[in-house]
């Protein structure tokens, strides 16, 4: 069975990677915040370039992506002869914990029916810093309900993403945030009535049916497998992340009271979790084999690491 399962796991492989190629920035994103920052955020760049190799990002695209991460502030380097080690910059790491939180954290079951609110007076912040502002409450799961009017289901937890954002492009004393309910037993639209005008469901539900469609297959098959290829689960994982990343910077992760009926995304979230907790032991054998920092070999994973879909095994 296992022989089986590991043709089925190489064609799968083959196949994503004979398809357009990925986006090598972007893929080094995710292996970073995925692979790399659990064991401290800095690789050097030799290593890193192994390790992507297979995902068939080629020795010249990683040096380019890197540079180019290292010019967006993400990213810091450090020359030692002729060797460059990378590492995560404060900023990268402010970046990547926003992000992220979205992907391995647990759905949020309970909404209490109140709403957040940014609002943006027209003449408070030039048009670059507005788009810019817009972009990144985009990111946050905030829609545009009106100019200068932005607004997402409230939860616990949320704000401190949202007062980085505006301290970091320097508007913090330029925008209004704002928490509050609609009236009960008004006459009036309910903000609840507005969840299509400001977000995409259908076509977000689309994206993660594909999603599904796209991985239950080659999940199956490492399912029938009793020992798969290191190498073959840190690929598949990084695709499986790459592609679940994604879908969900897409998801302003509205709550259940707020969704369809057979809304895809729990769905999506526990093919996530079932093949992280599968195959985690043998990719992170696969990184410990590849990688080094200045210091020797890759150290262990951080605690936060284990606390990935709800729960991993040490």
């Amino acid at each position: 069975m296992s022989t089986d399962a590991d043709a089925r796991i190489k064609r799968w492989i083959g196949h994503e990677l004979s398809a357009p190629p990925l986006k090598a920035k972007s893929l080094v994103v995710t292996v970073w915040g995925d692979a790399i920052a659990p064991h401290g955020g800095s690789v050097w760049l030799s290593g890193l370039i192994r390790l992507l190799e297979p995902l068939g990002i080629n020795e010249r695209l990683t040096r380019t992506s890197v540079y180019r991460l290292s010019r967006e502030g993400w990213l810091a380097s450090r020359q030692d002869g002729r060797r460059s080690l990378y590492r995560l910059t404060p900023h990268g790491l402010r970046r990547f914990e926003n992000a992220y939180r979205r992907i391995y954290a647990m759905p949020a079951e309970c909404w209490d029916g109140s709403w957040e609110m940014v609002l943006v007076p027209p003449a408070a912040i030039d048009e670059a810093a507005r788009q810019e502002l817009r972009k990144e409450l985009w990111w946050e799961g905030f829609g545009v309900i009106g100019p200068g009017l932005f607004v997402r289901p409230a939860h616990a937890g949320h704000q401190a993403a949202l007062a980085d954002i505006t301290r970091a492009l320097k508007v913090d004393r330029h925008v209004a945030v704002l928490v509050g309910h609609d009236v009960p037993g008004a006459a009036t639209r309910p903000l609840r009535g507005f969840v299509r005008d400001c977000w995409d469901i259908d076509g977000l539900a689309a994206e993660y049916h594909a999603f599904i469609r796209r991985f239950e297959t080659v999940i199956r098959a490492f399912r029938d497998h009793a020992y798969p290829d290191p190498e073959h689960c840190f690929v598949v994982r990084t695709l499986l992340i790459h592609a679940y990343r994604r879908v969900t910077l897409h998801d302003p992760q509205l709550p259940v009271a707020l969704l369809p009926a057979g809304w895809p995304a729990p769905a999506a979230y526990a093919l996530c979790r079932d093949f992280y907790r599968l195959a985690h032991k043998r990719a992170e054998q696969h990184l410990a084999a590849t990688l080094e920092t200045e210091r020797g070999p890759l150290p262990p994973a951080a605690p936060y690491f284990y606390e990935r879909f709800g729960g991993l095994a040490p």
